[in-house]
């Protein structure tokens, strides 16, 4: 019996990094399973980002949305809340848009989704010389046997495997959470009112939506052998904003908080729904 897959929402987080953008794009166009929509959560880029996106909504045979609004700084909440509450899919995937995707990332999410459920993948590494030779070559045929690569095994893809072993071992974790490559019901999303955009500059934000995630009673699914992603090297952001952000994170953590006060709820309004 085939499988019946969501409707299913990929939104891709971007910056000033078109280069980038265009390998990820890339590597979307080469999956086995499209989603029915894209949706480009741009925290402000500027002309050449744009550009790019209009050349490629051509290329797809779904859907392509690009979110944008005015660079402000590090908004990425904002941002993911803003295309979220845009996606007209009842299942998200959300990546970064500095990822190669496997031909089966796509596929291995959908396939992978359960009510009650929320999924945090991995990703492999690429060191900055290999990464800067695949912006140049614009080359996506990767494997974990390259040169330039660690975290190896979270390159591994065998989907069955992957699918056996979720059955098996279960995941509590919160902090090794990748908002790079993540997935979840939109209507989960809504109910825990998204991103907290208290968060200011780089990090935690994933985490803390995650904890309340798990507050809210849902579970996350074991994800390895499936989603795989390799990620480009790029400098470190700013983390100067980190004691304040762990701070809220706290307080989330420890009155065991479902709902964030400044959340997608004031998107709704001016949706596409």
């Amino acid at each position: 019996m085939a499988h019946a897959f969501p409707i299913t929402s990929l939104v891709i987080a971007t910056f000033n990094w078109p280069q980038a953008l265009e390998i990820c794009l890339e590597s979307i166009l080469r999956q086995n399973k499209m989603p029915d929509e894209i949706l480009i959560a741009d925290d402000g880029s500027g002309k050449a980002t744009q550009e790019l996106i209009e050349r490629f909504r051509s290329r797809f045979a779904v859907p392509v949305h690009h979110i944008w609004h005015p660079d402000e700084g590090f908004k990425l909440a904002k941002i993911r809340n803003k295309a979220n509450v845009a996606a007209r899919g009842e299942y998200i995937i959300q990546v970064d848009g500095d990822l190669i995707l496997h031909p089966c990332f796509v596929k291995d999410h959908m396939t992978a989704a359960k009510p009650g459920y929320f999924i945090g993948g991995s990703r492999v590494i690429i060191d900055q010389e290999q990464s800067l030779r695949i912006l140049h070559d614009k080359g996506i045929e990767l494997n974990i046997f390259q040169k330039g690569i660690s975290n190896r095994f979270n390159g591994i893809e065998v989907a069955a495997l992957g699918k056996l072993a979720s059955r098996v071992v279960k995941t509590t974790n919160a902090y090794n959470i990748r908002g790079c490559n993540m997935s979840y019901w939109r209507k989960d999303f809504l109910a825990v009112n998204g991103y907290n955009e208290e968060y200011t500059g780089w990090g935690r934000e994933d985490t803390d939506l995650v904890f309340r995630f798990y507050h809210s009673g849902l579970q996350r699914r074991f994800f390895k052998f499936r989603g795989v992603a390799y990620h480009l090297w790029h400098k470190e952001a700013d983390r100067s904003g980190l004691t304040q952000n762990d701070d809220i994170l706290t307080h989330t953590i420890q009155t065991k908080a479902i709902w964030c006060a400044k959340g997608a709820d004031q998107y709704l309004a001016e949706s596409r729904h």
